[in-house]
């Protein structure tokens, strides 16, 4: 029981006792970033609803605590209830601003690309996904490599996707809403377009699947910076763009020209990604080995003056995954790797909503050219 002579608790008193929480990104109090919501006190009972601009926040359970604590320790509190919840911050996300015609309800949309092949970038792609999607955000992927899709074969999920009412209904695997070329091919099926079909082909994934409300869309890049590339950053409204690489110099050499593709347009670009880092040996766990070479994402981060967003280790069931159509992320959620993946999420949220909070909003990719009349 509280002492007889205890204040009686009040909202501005809770509100005090919170604002020394502060959001590392935004630098500023959740109180006075309005993430405190729905206080309510009931004589020694004190509940509230703390609301976060992305429900992969890293440090979700550190506002928890910290909240619970902090206010447990006003005078003539016995009890306190704190509920964690998100509003994801992004693009189409005030009342007031008419909806972009291309993908009208996704919130946040993300380019995963490579200079070149073989650095893992749709593997990267589809577990960012899941990473997200397990945190409790909606989240779709659109495999935009129509000349090599993965997506089929890394989510084990195939056959064409049905239409209704002239709209393409993306498939749903592993919680995910998916579209993909390779939905509508068969093993042995050649893709061999020109620039012009590539260019219909990549439009008709962004205006006419029926994507729905989506907190991030997932874009697998094609690699390089050819059309296909060049087509996606001029017609998809990207919030950001995530460059995976490995450590050895010829794979970095192709991300700085990927990262410089998406400066001319641009698209933020929230950083670097080393892919196949390291190896742990099982027996060894301490150890770690970097066969491509050490610190080579980290390098040339700092040399292009953007973010290093971490590391991923090699570990053969990412490969046996992706065979599988079980990605890390899903096939083995303890594992370094999948933590390496729920770590690289969480920044990339984080990194999404400062941006959508200190950004000007996204242009429509609906773009008219016209000529200048002399």
């Amino acid at each position: 029981m509280p002492p007889p002579d205890a204040p009686p608790v009040t909202d501005v008193a809770v509100l005090d006792a919170l604002r020394p929480i502060v959001d590392p990104d935004f630098g500023k109090s959740i109180v006075d970033l309005g993430f405190v919501k729905d206080i309510r006190i009931d004589g020694p009972a004190v509940s509230f609803t703390i609301e976060l601009t992305t429900p992969a926040c890293p440090v979700k359970a550190e506002f928890e605590r910290a909240a619970q604590n902090r206010v447990a320790a006003l005078p003539g509190v016995e009890s306190v209830q704190v509920a964690m919840t998100s509003n994801t911050r992004g693009r189409n996300t005030d009342a007031g601003e008419p909806k972009s015609a291309v993908l009208p309800g996704v919130r946040n949309t993300i380019a995963v690309a490579s200079g070149k092949g073989g650095v893992g970038k749709s593997t990267t792609a589809i577990n960012l996904a899941l990473a997200l999607r397990k945190s409790g955000a909606t989240v779709g992927v659109m495999d935009a490599d129509v000349y090599g899709p993965s997506l089929p074969l890394l989510t084990g999920v195939n056959g064409r996707p049905r239409a209704l009412e002239q709209r393409i209904l993306p498939h749903e695997g592993h919680g995910l809403k998916l579209m993909s070329m390779g939905f509508f091919l068969t093993d042995d099926s050649p893709v061999i377009w020109r620039g012009p079909m590539v260019h219909g082909l990549i439009r008709q994934f962004l205006t006419d699947v029926d994507w729905g409300e989506l907190d991030y869309l997932v874009i697998d890049m094609p690699p390089g910076t050819g059309d296909a590339a060049l087509t996606l950053t001029q017609q998809a409204p990207i919030s950001g763009a995530i460059i995976v690489t490995t450590a050895n110099d010829l794979s970095l050499v192709d991300a700085r020209k990927g990262l410089k593709m998406f400066e001319k347009v641009d698209v933020p670009v929230l950083g670097i990604i080393e892919n196949m880092s390291y190896f742990t040996p099982p027996d060894l766990p301490d150890r770690k080995y970097y066969l491509f070479g050490e610190g080579g994402g980290r390098r040339t981060a700092d040399e292009l003056g953007v973010d290093f967003l971490g590391e991923v280790p090699i570990d053969p069931q990412i490969v046996e995954g992706g065979d599988a159509g079980d990605p890390i992320v899903s096939r083995d959620p303890d594992s370094p790797a999948a933590a390496a993946f729920r770590s690289l999420a969480g920044t990339v949220a984080r990194k999404l909503a400062v941006l959508a909070e200190t950004a000007p909003p996204i242009a429509d990719a609906s773009i008219t050219w016209v000529t200048n009349p002399s």
